[in-house]
């Protein structure tokens, strides 16, 4: 179909995201830059109404809509965000192209279940141990030196914690357990060495996009932009960006950010974003890649009818 302004003024495509949020809105001033129709919807609002396979936000259906593009699904990572991505399967089950799929999203939010993905992909990552057992996870600690455990469902470092071998039984113990109570699981990975920067590789519809790394300015174990990380253009080594797109592809969504680190034993996978980034891209490269995921879910909205 040949694209005109008639044809893309009678679409509606909205932005699941934070309302006021800079990334839902840049993405959603993107779609209605071509389109005349903004939309970002607080999935905390919507009610699915199931009887009648409605999907209402604020009296709008959202299964009326020609599209859904997936920016945030809440404020933070927890477990609700999964049965709210379900409520989202409603509208595509009625035809309502949604970038990315909910059910493909679904096996990412969970940092376990996308670990697991990836190491059946035999995709390098560092070494993991997944534990219910404080006794495990102490060992594990023991066994690797240095390690990182991290709560399942979070972001940018959020809730992780530096934990060394070299700590006080006692106090490492108490560390392991406080970690419990309040998260329930230990998923415990190895701290690698790391050369002071790691790697947020782009994919849009599969097609690799660009790098920009994470720089460690503060000297701390984590290279995260809300610890002090700054971005900067990076170009991956061969072996790392054919990593990268070997692990995106094993998720196959529309639009994800592949972290990656360059070590001294090669490329490592650290994870592939659910929901992607924009903002190491438009800080570090200059590339507004908002805009171009609003001209591919255009493109695959109109090349479907």
């Amino acid at each position: 179909m040949v694209l005109t302004k008639t044809t893309l003024h009678s679409l509606k495509i909205a932005v699941i995201g934070i309302p006021g949020k800079w990334s839902s809105e840049l993405l959603a001033d993107a779609l209605a830059a071509r389109t005349g129709f903004k939309l970002v919807i607080d999935l905390g609002e919507v009610a699915a109404d199931l009887a009648n396979s409605r999907l209402l936000y604020r009296g709008q259906d959202l299964a009326e809509l020609d599209g859904l593009v997936i920016k945030k699904a809440a404020t933070r990572y927890h477990p609700g965000m999964i049965d709210r991505l379900e409520m989202l399967r409603i509208a595509e089950y009625r035809g309502v192209k949604v970038f990315s799929s909910p059910e493909k999203i679904i096996r990412l939010v969970d940092r376990l279940s996308c670990t697991v993905a990836l190491r059946q992909a035999g995709i390098a990552m560092p070494p993991t141990l997944a534990t219910e057992s404080l006794d495990e996870a102490l060992e594990a600690v023991q066994y690797f030196g240095e390690a990182i455990i991290k709560p399942l469902f979070s972001t940018k470092a959020k809730g992780m914690i530096w934990l060394s071998a070299t700590t006080p039984l006692k106090k490492l113990r108490d560390q392991l357990t406080e970690f419990q109570q309040q998260q329930g699981f230990f998923y415990i990975q190895q701290k690698i060495t790391l050369p002071n920067q790691d790697l947020g590789l782009m994919f849009l519809g599969g097609q690799y996009q660009g790098t920009y790394a994470r720089v460690n300015q503060k000297h701390s174990w984590t290279t995260s932009t809300s610890e002090g990380g700054k971005y900067a253009p990076a170009e991956p080594q061969p072996d790392t960006l054919a990593m990268a797109e070997r692990a995106q592809a094993v998720f196959n969504l529309d639009f994800t950010t592949v972290d990656m680190a360059e070590t001294a034993d090669g490329p490592m996978c650290f994870e592939v974003s659910a929901f992607g980034g924009f903002k190491g891209a438009y800080d570090a490269l200059g590339m507004n890649m908002a805009e171009k995921y609003a001209d591919y879910a255009i493109q695959q909205i109109q090349s479907a009818k």
